[in-house]
């Protein structure tokens, strides 16, 4: 399938929010709910830790904490910020949450031992905490955060049996476009990616940190997609 670069991902939700009216909570929903039943498809037989940066990344994993929640799952949300600093469409979603009264940590001040324990215990980590857009090393709770993920998934054995992790549009950590890392990177069991793969998992060696990749659709018109020369997934 067709790769996109994180500006051609960016210009594909806008024309589908600006020319087609497409409210962006509406997509983020839409993306959400896919990779719920992404997730649900691979098999759930234990707890989900859903990690939450500030962005719309960390919008996608409260819309999935919600679904997961609503078919029956145990599920837990992480922030790595403060609640106040979220904002547009990842805010009406946490506010979801919280008045949904799904079980939500404040770990943006957390110390390492404070994210693991967090952790501690999930069948499923998902990571929700960078997007696309983001450049640069992961810094300060992000970093923090995706050490721990990164420990729980080596300490319980990951793909050999213990915790996994399902990451959402990306590892968090590696560049949408190079395929490289700053810093810090989840390393996944699973990405769940929205629209199309994105430049950077051509890259050697991001197949390492991706895993399988299963590309995920947001409900762009398909008049939108073609121009990038990219299709909608098959409903799941």
């Amino acid at each position: 399938m067709t790769s996109l670069t994180r500006a051609e991902v960016r210009e594909i939700d806008r024309l589908a929010i600006d020319r087609y009216g497409l409210a962006g909570v509406v997509l983020m929903e839409n993306a959400g709910a896919g990779a719920a039943r992404l997730l649900a498809g691979i098999g759930i037989d234990g707890p989900v830790a859903i990690a939450c940066g500030p962005g719309n990344n960390g919008g996608d994993g409260f819309v999935i904490a919600r679904h997961l929640e609503a078919a029956g799952h145990a599920v837990r949300i992480l922030l790595a910020a403060a609640r106040d600093g979220y904002r547009g469409d990842a805010a009406a979603n946490l506010r979801v949450a919280e008045r949904s009264g799904l079980p939500i940590m404040d770990l943006a001040a957390a110390a390492a031992d404070g994210w693991d324990a967090a952790l501690a215990g999930a069948a499923w980590i998902v990571d929700a905490l960078l997007g696309t857009g983001a450049v640069g090393p992961p810094r300060g709770a992000i970093a923090a955060a995706i050490d721990a993920v990164n420990r729980a998934r080596d300490g319980a054995g990951g793909a050999s049996g213990g915790v996994r992790v399902l990451a959402i549009d990306l590892p968090s950590g590696l560049d949408a476009d190079t395929g490289g890392t700053a810093g810090a990177c989840v390393r996944a069991d699973v990405t769940a990616t929205f629209v199309a793969p994105k430049r950077g998992f051509d890259t050697p060696g991001a197949g390492v940190l991706t895993g399988p990749v299963h590309v995920v659709g947001i409900g762009a018109p398909a008049c939108v997609l073609a121009r990038y020369g990219v299709s909608a997934p098959a409903p799941r």
